[in-house]
Protein backbone atom coordinates (compact mmCIF):
# COMPACT_ATOMS: atom_id res chain seq x y z
CA UNK A 1 0.00 0.00 0.00
CA UNK A 2 1.69 3.49 -1.14
CA UNK A 3 2.18 6.20 0.76
CA UNK A 4 -1.27 7.92 -0.25
CA UNK A 5 -3.12 5.16 0.55
CA UNK A 6 -1.55 4.92 3.68
CA UNK A 7 -2.65 8.69 4.33
CA UNK A 8 -6.34 8.20 3.45
CA UNK A 9 -6.60 4.82 5.92
CA UNK A 10 -4.80 7.11 8.94
CA UNK A 11 -7.53 9.73 8.37
CA UNK A 12 -10.44 6.88 8.33
CA UNK A 13 -9.24 4.69 11.44
CA UNK A 14 -8.66 8.64 13.11
CA UNK A 15 -12.55 9.51 12.40
CA UNK A 16 -13.75 5.68 13.45
CA UNK A 17 -11.99 6.35 16.48
CA UNK A 18 -12.74 9.86 17.31
CA UNK A 19 -16.42 8.77 16.89
CA UNK A 20 -15.99 5.60 19.12
CA UNK A 21 -14.68 7.90 22.23
CA UNK A 22 -17.88 9.63 22.18
CA UNK A 23 -20.31 6.96 22.59
CA UNK A 24 -21.73 6.42 25.85
CA UNK A 25 -19.32 4.04 28.08
CA UNK A 26 -18.18 4.66 30.98
CA UNK A 27 -15.85 2.00 31.03
CA UNK A 28 -13.88 1.83 28.25
CA UNK A 29 -13.68 5.86 27.83
CA UNK A 30 -11.18 5.87 29.80
CA UNK A 31 -8.82 3.35 29.52
CA UNK A 32 -9.21 3.96 25.40
CA UNK A 33 -7.70 7.48 26.12
CA UNK A 34 -4.73 5.63 28.07
CA UNK A 35 -4.46 2.88 25.36
CA UNK A 36 -4.22 6.03 22.50
CA UNK A 37 -2.29 8.21 23.95
CA UNK A 38 -4.05 10.98 23.77
CA UNK A 39 -3.13 13.66 26.36
CA UNK A 40 0.64 13.07 24.87
CA UNK A 41 -0.38 13.30 21.34
CA UNK A 42 -1.87 16.67 22.49
CA UNK A 43 1.10 17.49 23.71
CA UNK A 44 3.14 16.52 20.57
CA UNK A 45 0.83 18.77 18.38
CA UNK A 46 0.82 21.52 20.84
CA UNK A 47 2.97 24.06 18.65
CA UNK A 48 5.09 23.90 21.13
CA UNK A 49 7.44 22.52 19.40
CA UNK A 50 8.26 23.08 15.75
CA UNK A 51 8.05 20.43 13.22
CA UNK A 52 11.50 18.58 12.62
CA UNK A 53 12.83 19.21 15.82
CA UNK A 54 14.45 16.00 17.25
CA UNK A 55 12.34 16.41 20.67
CA UNK A 56 9.07 16.06 18.03
CA UNK A 57 10.22 13.02 16.49
CA UNK A 58 11.77 11.41 19.29
CA UNK A 59 8.40 11.55 20.82
CA UNK A 60 6.47 10.39 18.00
CA UNK A 61 8.72 7.32 17.58
CA UNK A 62 8.39 6.90 21.16
CA UNK A 63 4.69 6.87 21.43
CA UNK A 64 4.22 4.81 17.89
CA UNK A 65 6.53 2.00 19.72
CA UNK A 66 4.61 1.98 22.93
CA UNK A 67 1.45 1.89 21.19
CA UNK A 68 2.72 -0.95 18.92
CA UNK A 69 3.78 -3.03 21.76
CA UNK A 70 0.47 -2.60 23.60
CA UNK A 71 -1.44 -3.50 20.68
CA UNK A 72 0.51 -6.53 19.91
CA UNK A 73 -0.14 -7.88 22.92
CA UNK A 74 -3.31 -10.98 22.81
CA UNK A 75 -5.19 -9.18 25.86
CA UNK A 76 -5.20 -6.01 23.74
CA UNK A 77 -6.44 -7.57 20.81
CA UNK A 78 -9.39 -9.03 23.01
CA UNK A 79 -9.92 -5.78 24.68
CA UNK A 80 -10.40 -3.55 21.55
CA UNK A 81 -12.49 -5.94 19.79
CA UNK A 82 -14.60 -6.16 22.50
CA UNK A 83 -14.77 -2.35 22.89
CA UNK A 84 -15.89 -2.13 19.08
CA UNK A 85 -18.49 -5.28 19.42
CA UNK A 86 -20.15 -3.00 22.22
CA UNK A 87 -20.68 -0.43 19.83
CA UNK A 88 -22.04 -2.53 17.19
CA UNK A 89 -24.84 -3.15 19.99
CA UNK A 90 -25.73 0.49 19.82
CA UNK A 91 -26.39 0.12 16.21
CA UNK A 92 -29.71 -2.61 16.46
CA UNK A 93 -30.38 -2.29 12.83
CA UNK A 94 -26.54 -3.11 11.64
CA UNK A 95 -25.45 -5.10 14.61
CA UNK A 96 -24.71 -8.34 12.79
CA UNK A 97 -23.31 -6.64 10.16
CA UNK A 98 -21.09 -4.62 12.02
CA UNK A 99 -19.67 -7.61 14.04
CA UNK A 100 -18.82 -9.43 11.24
CA UNK A 101 -16.95 -6.26 9.75
CA UNK A 102 -15.28 -5.76 13.02
CA UNK A 103 -14.03 -9.54 12.93
CA UNK A 104 -12.93 -9.70 9.56
CA UNK A 105 -10.67 -5.70 9.79
CA UNK A 106 -9.64 -6.40 13.16
CA UNK A 107 -7.60 -9.61 11.62
CA UNK A 108 -6.33 -7.76 9.09
CA UNK A 109 -5.50 -5.43 10.95
CA UNK A 110 -3.50 -6.62 13.85
CA UNK A 111 -2.24 -9.08 10.76
CA UNK A 112 -0.84 -5.52 9.75
CA UNK A 113 0.25 -4.15 12.41
CA UNK A 114 3.31 -6.56 12.87
CA UNK A 115 4.87 -5.33 9.94
CA UNK A 116 4.77 -1.44 11.13
CA UNK A 117 7.48 0.63 11.45
CA UNK A 118 6.97 3.58 14.02
CA UNK A 119 9.99 5.48 12.14
CA UNK A 120 8.14 5.33 8.96
CA UNK A 121 5.35 6.56 10.10
CA UNK A 122 6.46 9.71 11.86
CA UNK A 123 8.18 10.94 8.64
CA UNK A 124 4.85 9.61 6.49
CA UNK A 125 3.07 12.17 8.89
CA UNK A 126 5.98 14.66 8.92
CA UNK A 127 7.02 14.74 12.57
CA UNK A 128 10.60 13.45 11.07
CA UNK A 129 12.96 14.48 8.12
CA UNK A 130 12.45 12.43 5.34
CA UNK A 131 9.34 11.42 3.05
CA UNK A 132 7.52 14.17 3.31
CA UNK A 133 8.88 17.33 1.22
CA UNK A 134 10.98 20.02 3.44
CA UNK A 135 8.33 22.67 2.04
CA UNK A 136 5.42 20.89 3.76
CA UNK A 137 7.43 20.41 6.88
CA UNK A 138 7.51 24.54 7.13
CA UNK A 139 4.10 24.58 7.85
CA UNK A 140 2.28 24.14 11.09
CA UNK A 141 0.55 21.11 12.14
CA UNK A 142 -2.73 22.76 11.70
CA UNK A 143 -2.01 23.05 7.51
CA UNK A 144 -0.62 20.25 7.72
CA UNK A 145 -3.89 18.21 9.13
CA UNK A 146 -5.82 20.10 6.71
CA UNK A 147 -3.66 19.37 3.53
CA UNK A 148 -4.27 15.70 4.64
CA UNK A 149 -7.38 15.93 4.75
CA UNK A 150 -7.55 17.50 0.88
CA UNK A 151 -5.04 14.94 -0.53
CA UNK A 152 -7.63 11.97 1.49
CA UNK A 153 -10.62 13.24 -0.14
CA UNK A 154 -9.05 13.53 -3.51
CA UNK A 155 -8.25 9.89 -3.26
CA UNK A 156 -11.43 8.62 -1.71
CA UNK A 157 -12.98 10.37 -5.11
CA UNK A 158 -10.79 8.48 -7.32
CA UNK A 159 -11.78 5.72 -8.71
CA UNK A 160 -8.62 4.11 -8.58
CA UNK A 161 -8.01 4.23 -4.40
CA UNK A 162 -11.23 2.02 -4.12
CA UNK A 163 -9.60 -0.41 -6.84
CA UNK A 164 -6.15 -0.72 -5.21
CA UNK A 165 -8.08 -0.71 -1.47
CA UNK A 166 -10.09 -3.45 -2.68
CA UNK A 167 -6.87 -5.57 -4.27
CA UNK A 168 -5.11 -5.23 -1.18
CA UNK A 169 -8.33 -6.56 1.03
CA UNK A 170 -8.93 -9.43 -1.43
CA UNK A 171 -5.27 -10.48 -0.81
CA UNK A 172 -5.91 -10.13 2.79
CA UNK A 173 -8.63 -12.45 2.50
CA UNK A 174 -6.41 -14.93 1.09
CA UNK A 175 -5.21 -15.80 4.83
CA UNK A 176 -8.66 -16.24 6.22
CA UNK A 177 -8.70 -19.61 4.68
CA UNK A 178 -11.99 -20.89 6.26
CA UNK A 179 -14.03 -18.31 5.02
CA UNK A 180 -11.78 -16.79 1.84
CA UNK A 181 -15.23 -16.55 -0.09
CA UNK A 182 -17.29 -15.14 2.52
CA UNK A 183 -14.54 -12.47 3.17
CA UNK A 184 -14.33 -11.22 -0.31
CA UNK A 185 -18.46 -10.68 -0.87
CA UNK A 186 -18.11 -8.91 2.37
CA UNK A 187 -15.38 -6.98 0.65
CA UNK A 188 -17.42 -6.26 -2.68
CA UNK A 189 -20.40 -5.60 -0.69
CA UNK A 190 -19.38 -3.06 1.71
CA UNK A 191 -15.93 -1.50 0.94
CA UNK A 192 -17.68 0.84 -2.04
CA UNK A 193 -20.36 1.70 0.97
CA UNK A 194 -17.58 2.32 3.33
CA UNK A 195 -15.72 4.64 1.18
CA UNK A 196 -18.56 6.69 0.50
CA UNK A 197 -19.77 7.50 3.75
CA UNK A 198 -15.66 8.32 4.44
CA UNK A 199 -15.94 10.32 2.10
CA UNK A 200 -19.09 12.20 3.04
CA UNK A 201 -18.12 11.97 7.00
CA UNK A 202 -15.03 14.52 5.92
CA UNK A 203 -17.05 17.09 3.64
CA UNK A 204 -19.08 17.72 6.81
CA UNK A 205 -16.65 17.55 9.68
CA UNK A 206 -13.88 19.95 10.86
CA UNK A 207 -11.46 16.53 11.20
CA UNK A 208 -8.71 18.58 12.12
CA UNK A 209 -10.69 20.01 14.81
CA UNK A 210 -11.67 17.01 16.13
CA UNK A 211 -8.40 15.67 16.42
CA UNK A 212 -7.34 18.57 18.89
CA UNK A 213 -4.66 19.76 15.85
CA UNK A 214 -6.48 23.47 15.30
CA UNK A 215 -9.28 24.80 17.05
CA UNK A 216 -12.68 23.13 16.33
CA UNK A 217 -15.09 25.15 13.98
CA UNK A 218 -18.00 22.93 14.64
CA UNK A 219 -19.84 23.26 17.69
CA UNK A 220 -21.96 19.69 17.19
CA UNK A 221 -20.53 16.73 19.17
CA UNK A 222 -19.67 13.54 17.34
CA UNK A 223 -22.19 11.90 20.12
CA UNK A 224 -24.93 13.20 17.98
CA UNK A 225 -23.34 11.38 14.75
CA UNK A 226 -25.55 8.46 13.36
CA UNK A 227 -25.13 5.96 10.75
CA UNK A 228 -25.16 7.57 7.57
CA UNK A 229 -28.52 7.62 5.04
CA UNK A 230 -26.90 5.72 2.94
CA UNK A 231 -25.63 3.17 5.29
CA UNK A 232 -29.04 2.81 6.38
CA UNK A 233 -31.22 2.64 3.54
CA UNK A 234 -28.90 0.15 2.17
CA UNK A 235 -28.50 -2.01 5.19
CA UNK A 236 -32.33 -2.06 5.42
CA UNK A 237 -32.96 -2.70 1.87
CA UNK A 238 -30.69 -5.99 1.87
CA UNK A 239 -31.72 -6.53 5.16
CA UNK A 240 -35.62 -6.85 3.14
CA UNK A 241 -34.03 -8.84 0.52
CA UNK A 242 -32.42 -11.41 2.93
CA UNK A 243 -35.72 -11.54 5.15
Amino acid sequence: MNTRVLLVVFIMCSTWCCNARDLPSPQVSEEADTIFGLESTAELFSGKVQIGNDELCLGCENLASEALDYLLKNKTEKQILGLFHHYCSLLPSFEQQCILLVDFYGTVFFENAKAFQPGEFCRQLGLCEGAISSGLSKKDTCDICHDVVTEALLKLRDPDTELEIVKVLLNACDSVKKSTSKCKRLVFEYVPLILVNAEQFLETRDICGILRVCKSSEEDDLVESKVPLLATSYIRSNHAQSG
